[in-house]
């Protein structure tokens, strides 16, 4: 039977429970355990598929079709497990079940209530599809003290009562502030927090204390004293200079040891060069790369989460530090193209909605286009990359997608039906925003001799989608006969996937969302060629002369 192990936060948001989760996670697989996590997000939103970019973070997509919490992404990359649906529940998805059972007349007409019925369905969740793995870590969002988490509080004490101490224990993260005009560290953020969750009826057995500066001995055993924990289980987990060294920080501190003790298993030997390595080039690379990210959600970083992680991996995988020039689509031109990318090795276009910033990112294709400078389009910028070309290449001047409203030449435009596996999918312009669009793995059948080809090593792949929005066939001979060479397509040949354009030294878009299968230990190949062609472009200096396709400048 797996055991548990359940993450709570206090003090403040933000601390990094996903991070310690999965680093967690990551010392126990080193150690030779299966591991599986997992997240209990409080908020009411079914799941965070319609949230701003900006206000969340961004969205997880699973290879089941699951849009999910950023920290899924966390899990992944730090142990190689790939999430499934199972592993991202809400108060939104717990509603909406219990709700449905009740007008079904599930409840035979009892009164319904947060306990039992609401806790019995979290208790359910968590339970579920656990046979196969030795430690299961679930994180609870949000922090302690905040209303809507007490349903799942309560959940995991019953849990914690019911499955017993050796297979279910508590890790909260708390932070412990340094006041710089006493020049002391704090302790009483953090024992008010333990007393609140004890009050809940939950103890810690493991208390994980975030500090930008070392704890001392004594400040530990005051914590321990007062909330009633094990000295050695008060753990410090200090700033670092890479989220990639933080597994090794952990493990120096004993808190895999301390876990293991707790359910009283053997400590087994633990081997951590892969992460010794992967820390090693983050902190000695060779060289390094400038690449632009024009994007629309530049306000926040975590928008673009994966994609960060994704060209480090790649940096890692190349020997160079991978050096990001956000540049925000909404107030980007042509004009200021030579001027802001100028010193650049690369260009990406991420993935985005609506209408705002498409001029900024059109630009961005036109400039790369034009300069032979590595360009990578992912989703959205796939879609930028052919209307683009389309505009100035094909001769298609109102060239534009549905997206934007309607079109006489919709060089993309929605998808109304698809297949997935031996079904088929449909949708309407009219119905629900949310879980509507082309989510989860599809394969991907990529034409011999491409650019793409060669990146992958195959013909044959599997990728993550995300997007309601497609680039319309009719324009493929059309594109092709200007050069853009549509190199994947889904295998029955109605959905294009990747695009590339001859004649350039690195230029590709895909309809995919290849960050989100990217490992520190596994980059994915269209990044590490991608940062591997950025690296090309640095060592001979930027070009200015135009690709052999002349097009015609616009809004200059």
């Amino acid at each position: 039977m797996a055991r548990f192990i359940f993450i709570t936060g206090g003090v403040v948001s933000s601390l990094g429970k996903g991070l310690a989760s999965a680093s967690l996670a990551a010392l126990l697989q080193a150690r030779g355990y299966k591991v599986r996590l997992r997240k209990l997000d409080p908020y009411l939103n079914v799941d965070p598929g319609t949230m701003n970019p900006i206000q969340h973070g961004e969205v997880f997509v699973t290879d089941d079709g699951a849009e999910t919490d950023l920290d899924l992404g966390h899990y992944e990359r730090f142990t190689g497990v790939n999430a499934r649906r199972g592993d991202n529940v809400t108060t939104g998805q717990i509603y909406s079940k219990l709700l449905a059972k009740e007008r079904k007349g599930d409840y035979l007409g009892g009164t319904v209530q947060v306990i039992p019925h609401v806790t019995d369905l979290i208790k359910e969740f968590v339970l579920k599809d656990t046979a196969d793995t030795d430690f299961i870590l679930c994180e609870i969002g949000g922090t302690v003290g905040d209303i809507e988490g007490l349903p799942f509080l309560e959940a995991i004490r019953q849990l914690g009562y019911e499955l017993g101490e050796k297979k279910a224990i508590f890790m909260h993260l708390t932070l412990v502030p340094y006041i710089a005009a006493a020049k002391e560290l704090k302790t009483k953020p953090t024992q008010h927090s333990v007393k609140e969750l004890q009050s809940l009826g939950i103890r810690p057995n493991i208390l994980l204390c975030r500090s930008e500066h070392e704890i001392p001995v004594s400040q530990r055993k005051k914590i321990g004293l007062f909330c009633n924990i094990k000295e050695d289980a008060v753990i410090q987990a200090l700033d670092t200079d890479t989220i990639y060294r933080v597994p090794l920080l952990y493990h120096h501190e004993g808190l895999d040891t301390a876990v293991l003790r707790e359910f009283g298993l053997p400590v087994k030997k633990i081997d951590l060069s892969t992460w010794e390595n992967i820390v090693k080039r983050v902190k000695s690379p060779a060289g390094q790369v400038n690449i632009a990210i024009v994007g629309k959600y530049i306000a926040l970083a975590d928008s673009y989460k994966s994609l960060i992680e994704s060209l480090d991996h790649a940096g890692i995988a190349n020997n160079v530090k991978v050096n990001i020039r956000w540049v925000d689509s909404r107030n980007f031109t042509l004009k200021q193209a030579s001027s802001t990318l100028k010193d650049v090795d690369a260009v990406l276009v991420p993935g985005g909605f609506g209408e705002g910033g498409i001029e900024g990112k059109l630009a961005a294709a036109t400039y790369a286009r034009e300069n032979n400078i590595p360009y990578f389009g992912i989703c959205f910028g796939m879609q930028m990359a052919v209307i683009e070309a389309a505009r100035n290449l094909a001769g298609v001047k109102d060239a534009s997608s549905t997206e934007f409203g309607p079109q006489k030449n919709p060089v993309v435009g929605l998808m109304t039906e698809w297949a997935k596996g031996n079904e088929v999918e449909k949708r309407k312009k009219s119905g629900d925003l949310g879980g509507t669009m082309r989510l989860g793995a599809y394969p991907c059948a990529i034409k011999a001799g491409t650019l793409a080809h060669k990146v992958y090593g195959s013909t044959k792949i599997s990728e993550r989608h995300r997007h309601r929005y497609e680039v319309n066939t009719n324009y493929i001979k059309s594109l092709e006969n200007v050069g853009l060479l549509f190199s994947g397509m889904s295998p029955d040949g109605k959905l294009p996937e990747i695009v590339e354009l001859k004649d350039h030294p690195w230029f590709i878009g895909v309809q995919f969302h290849p960050e989100f299968k990217s490992r520190p230990f596994e980059p994915h190949p269209l990044f590490k060629s991608f940062v591997a062609a950025a690296v090309t472009q640095s060592k001979k200096g930027k070009s200015t002369k135009p690709t052999k396709l002349k097009a015609a400048r616009y809004g200059a």
